[in-house]
């Protein structure tokens, strides 16, 4: 059986996963390998996409002079392309493509990204939603699909990016909601997600990737900002509860991304910096428990979402 020219391998996986994300590249820089295994084991792989990435920084020179609207545009075939990479066939706009704009984003004096000033925030803005009226579109969705694993962003949305905590208060709420079957029966049929997890960056071999990074001359820190980047990309190492290895799922993620081309410069030192730390043993993607089913007991992080889980409903 094969999608895309890619094989299927194992194909035995029955389960049903939903990943959340704010805008277009935000699946291929954080969730390609998760993906693209999924797909490849025959899980049902579903991914949800809150905006089409409008106010992202444009890096291919010949593309400068798009406006907003035109980006946005180009973007959807960008991750046309990166889903056909990883061979995702089920994919979601929240709402419907454009539903939701692209906030943008602002640096507070520590550097640090957040919300812009309200008044420059573009019309739509996903950052200005109405979070139930969000929550709904994506209640639609998981009562539809019935996923057994959510996945979204943590609190601070990885990073303080005011779409990725629009997105994961929506998630929150939307996993709530699509579980109290008199909530908006008109939306489907009520569905307890039994596993909701956080992403987040991989602790566990983040710091080592510094260093293997500046071995090769690639330093993108100094001292303090080093250290403000650690707080701000690492979650306790004890709290990472799987971490799904890239192993051979790498090269496809990394090709996914760079399907990205408006957004990703893979001669820019921090993707070099993202490739290092994906080719480092032990590396993958990692994620927090959130809420539902816990994992099994074991000495280390799962490698797999679906651990522990009954995958027969």
């Amino acid at each position: 059986m094969e999608r895309d020219g890619l094989g299927l391998g194992d194909v035995t996986n029955n389960g049903r996963i939903l990943f959340v994300h704010a805008h277009p590249d935000d699946e291929s820089s954080q969730s390609a390998g998760s993906l693209s295994r999924y797909v490849a084991e025959g899980a049902q792989v579903t991914l949800v996409t809150c905006t089409l990435g409008e106010m992202g920084e444009i890096l291919v020179d010949d593309w400068a002079h798009f406006s907003p609207s035109e980006l946005g545009k180009h973007r959807i075939e960008e991750l046309a392309a990166a889903l056909g990479i990883m061979g995702v066939d089920d994919h979601v706009w929240l709402g419907g493509p454009g539903r939701y704009h692209d906030s943008g984003m602002d640096r507070d004096e520590f550097g640090n990204a957040c919300p812009p000033p309200h008044e420059q925030l573009p019309d739509g803005a996903f950052w200005s939603a109405d979070i139930l009226e969000a929550a709904n579109h994506l209640v639609e969705v998981i009562r539809d699909r019935r996923p057994h694993v959510v996945s979204s962003y943590d609190t601070f949305g990885g990073y303080g990016h005011p779409d990725h905590i629009q997105a994961h208060r929506v998630t929150m709420y939307a996993t709530l909601l699509a579980g109290v079957p008199s909530h908006r029966p008109d939306l489907g049929e009520a569905w307890q997600v039994p596993r909701l997890l956080w992403s987040t960056h991989n602790t566990l071999v983040w710091h080592r990737a510094v260093e293997v990074a500046k071995e090769q001359g690639i330093s993108l820190f100094d001292d303090a900002e080093e250290q403000e980047s650690r707080r701000d990309r690492s979650a306790d190492p004890s709290q990472i509860v799987a971490v799904v290895p890239y192993g051979q799922y790498a090269a496809q993620a990394s090709e996914a991304l760079l399907a990205h081309r408006s957004q990703v410069d893979p001669g820019n030192e921090f993707w070099q910096f993202f490739e290092i730390m994906r080719g480092l043993e032990g590396s993958g993607e990692a994620y927090l428990y959130a809420a539902g089913v816990p994992f099994p007991r074991s000495e280390g992080p799962a490698e797999d979402l679906f651990a522990g889980l009954d995958l027969d409903d």
